[in-house]
């Protein structure tokens, strides 16, 4: 079945880079583009990053551009998502996604599996 599992997550000060892994299986990998999303204390699910099934292409949240950086390895099944400059506004649970090949990359309705996220939490 297809899983996707986070890893990276934790506690660090306003201006620190944690550099976030989801790792994928039971499926066919290099087909699929993936996300990432996060939801923070009371908030709902909002987009963070996307990138397409080769790595050539990736879009981010406005909030996170220019920080924020999305790859992946298709060799080792996995994507990651590298935090620069971090705020204490990013506090929050950080969910991989997989996209289930929509025409957009923005909405959670666009993605059709999820990990269980991990934590990433910015003191100021």
């Amino acid at each position: 079945q297809v899983q996707l599992v986070e890893s990276g997550g934790g506690t660090v000060q306003a201006g620190a880079s944690l550099r976030l892994s989801c790792t994928a299986s039971g499926f066919t990998f290099d087909e699929y583009g993936l996300g990432w999303f996060r939801r923070a204390p009371g908030k709902g699910r909002d987009f963070v990053a996307g990138i397409n099934w080769s790595g050539t292409s990736a879009v981010f949240a406005d909030s996170v551009k220019g920080r924020f950086t999305i790859s992946r390895d298709n060799a080792q099944n996995t994507v990651s998502l590298e935090m620069n400059s971090l705020k204490p506004e990013d506090t929050a649970v950080y969910y991989c996604a997989r996209h289930s090949r929509s025409y957009s990359m923005g909405s959670s309705a666009d993605y059709d599996y999820w990990g269980q996220g991990t934590q990433v939490t910015v003191s100021s």
